[in-house]
């Protein structure tokens, strides 16, 4: 068995070329990049010495757990995709960590992820799952309905997807935006997707988006067209009775009016551009259980 340990980074590592006043122990302690990848690691051993590692390269290797890395709190990228790992564990102290790779292994659940606040990439694709297994997420806590189009929209190959028991699934028109945004997608939260029902979805929205457009139109030139109106009224005097008059109506709301509501939200990006094998950035998931 091949383990990961300090030994293992004086026999292959860089030390030799530092400076020879500077003691094993002192390289370790200002290592900040470990690039071990394709070593035939089984097993990473205590390297807590190196409390200032910041970047992990442990990428196709033969690592079945992730382990022993509760020392590495400074730690902002961790590649551990193509080994042999079926569970996302013990990064609960990872405080830092902003990009995770962990495709090309044999995860069934993403899981474990909640004290990784820094988090911002996550690549979980390519899992050598059993047929008919699918990747499944905990919890079942997702309620934003735009933010799964944006992400659903690059994934071309889907073709089943399941977001049953998540909130998001009361939201109105929650089937009928997702088809609309999947357009290969043949099976969503259990029922078949029709090609007839899929076709008038594409069709109504595409109808719907060029009825927008001219209104756009207008409403950009009913802007312009008050901005003019309102340089005018500078000529005409504060007192003239026009200005008096669209002053009045300006300032009282219409009846139907409602006050102005500024929503905002946390992009969830799901970046599929991780190595699947090296240089792969396609997306290869065809079934998505939420």
């Amino acid at each position: 068995m091949v383990r990961l340990t300090v030994h293992l980074i004086a026999k292959l590592g860089s030390h030799s070329k530092s400076s020879r006043s500077e003691s094993f122990q002192q390289y370790l302690r200002k290592l900040t990049h470990l690039n071990f990848s394709d070593k035939n690691i089984e097993e990473i051993d205590d390297l807590s010495v190196c409390r200032n590692l910041t970047v992990l390269y442990l990428y196709d290797n033969q690592i079945s757990q992730i382990c022993n890395l509760g020392f590495a709190s400074n730690l902002t990228h961790l590649y551990m995709q193509n080994n042999n790992i079926s569970c996302i564990e013990n990064l609960s102290s990872l405080h830092k960590l902003s990009k995770l790779f962990l495709g090309g292994n044999s995860i069934t659940v993403v899981e474990g992820l909640e004290e990784l606040k820094s988090l911002k990439e996550l690549h979980v694709e390519g899992q050598k799952l059993p047929c008919g297994e699918k990747l499944a997420f905990d919890p079942h806590s997702i309620s934003s309905l735009s933010e799964l189009e944006t992400v659903f929209s690059q994934w071309f190959k889907l073709r089943l997807l399941d977001l049953s028991r998540n909130p998001v699934c009361h939201k109105p028109k929650y089937r009928d935006r997702l088809i609309t945004v999947c357009k290969f997608l043949d099976d969503l939260d259990g029922k078949q997707i029709n090609e007839l029902s899929r076709q008038f979805l594409i069709n109504w929205k595409a109808s719907k988006d060029a009825k927008k457009k001219p209104e756009d139109g207008k409403d950009n030139k009913l802007q312009v067209a008050n901005q003019l109106s309102t340089s005018a009224d500078f000529h005409l005097g504060p007192q003239h009775p026009s200005v008096r008059e669209r002053s009045s109506s300006l300032s009282k709301p219409s009846e139907n009016e409602k006050p102005g509501v500024t929503f905002r939200t946390d992009q969830i990006q799901a970046d599929s551009r991780g190595r699947g094998t090296r240089g792969d950035s396609s997306t290869e998931w065809q079934s998505l259980k939420i």
